[in-house]
């Protein structure tokens, strides 16, 4: 709480459900709730918002044959407290956004959901590597419009895309969009076709910190993802992995991310990315410099 954030953003693995009992799975989003520390967060002034990752959806590396999708996603709505009348309880998956504004100045904040429509992904029985699907989807049609509606009608000077597992990355084994290339080259398309919404990626789930950076063709600014994970879990040893697009330190602690946005009197703003550990201790910084 140290950081007086004005927007808490859950990335997934909010709870290791790993379940298919959902009276389990309730019961542990009821022990997250009532968690001290969680519970002054709750009190405090910040919003929580968020989407999930595979341990909160309900099955590890879990996509769209997930048998209790429907029901788990009605725990984890529950979780965030989400009204009854908001949009997201009427669709498939738990994809949202929200706009802020800080007076004549508005950062937009779009939630992806990875899980619910992703299709299956199988790995090397040898390696233990994720093999890529070349024609698999990982949003679903209904997301893939809605996120372009959303891009296409923001106003926002930053536009902070969320996905629970990492967008730019394509060395590491695990799971990534990397692992569904068409999906992930459908998506920087799309940033493309709208290149005057800026953009940047958050993401989580592997346990480590790290931020990386490409530069696309026909597009005229970086993009940057900024991997933070986790608050409760990291390897129990750091080891090499290769990923061509890192531009910072290779982190390996219990570590979360903040971002700080400051405008000054003529409305131009400064963004600031901090990876923390415990304690508040301070890993690493960069301050992009194209927004």
């Amino acid at each position: 709480m140290k950081n007086k954030p004005d927007v808490w953003i859950w990335l997934g693995d909010n709870i290791y459900g790993d379940t298919h009992d959902m009276e389990l799975m309730a019961e542990k989003y009821k022990h997250q709730k009532s968690d001290s520390g969680y519970q002054l967060l709750l009190k405090s002034r910040a919003e929580i918002i968020g989407t999930w990752d595979d341990h909160d959806y309900g099955v590890n590396d879990g996509g769209i044959n997930y048998s209790k999708k429907e029901e788990s996603k009605l725990l984890f709505l529950d979780f965030l407290d989400i009204d009854e009348d908001n949009p997201v309880v009427k669709r498939d998956g738990v994809y949202q956004s929200y706009n802020y504004d800080f007076g004549d100045n508005m950062v937009k904040i779009i939630l992806l959901d990875t899980r619910y429509f992703r299709d299956t992904i199988y790995r090397d029985p040898i390696t233990r590597a994720y093999l890529p699907n070349e024609t698999g989807d990982i949003l679903g049609e209904d997301q893939w419009t809605w996120l372009e509606k959303e891009l296409q009608s923001s106003e926002a000077e930053l536009n902070i895309i969320g996905s629970s597992i990492q967008v730019i990355p394509d060395e590491q084994i695990y799971e990534k969009w990397a692992n569904l290339p068409k999906a992930r080259t459908r998506l920087f398309d799309l940033l493309k076709k709208y290149p005057d919404k800026k953009a940047v990626f958050l993401s989580g789930d592997r346990h480590i910190a790290e931020i990386s950076q490409i530069s696309l063709e026909n597009l005229d600014y970086p993009l940057y993802d900024i991997t933070s994970s986790g608050l409760t879990h990291t390897w129990a040893r750091k080891e090499p992995e290769a990923n061509r697009y890192r531009i910072s330190d290779f982190i390996v602690a219990l570590n979360y991310g903040v971002i700080i946005i400051e405008w000054d009197d003529n409305g131009k703003h400064k963004v600031k990315v901090q990876l923390k550990g415990e304690e508040d201790s301070l890993l690493y910084e960069f301050s992009p410099d194209y927004f």
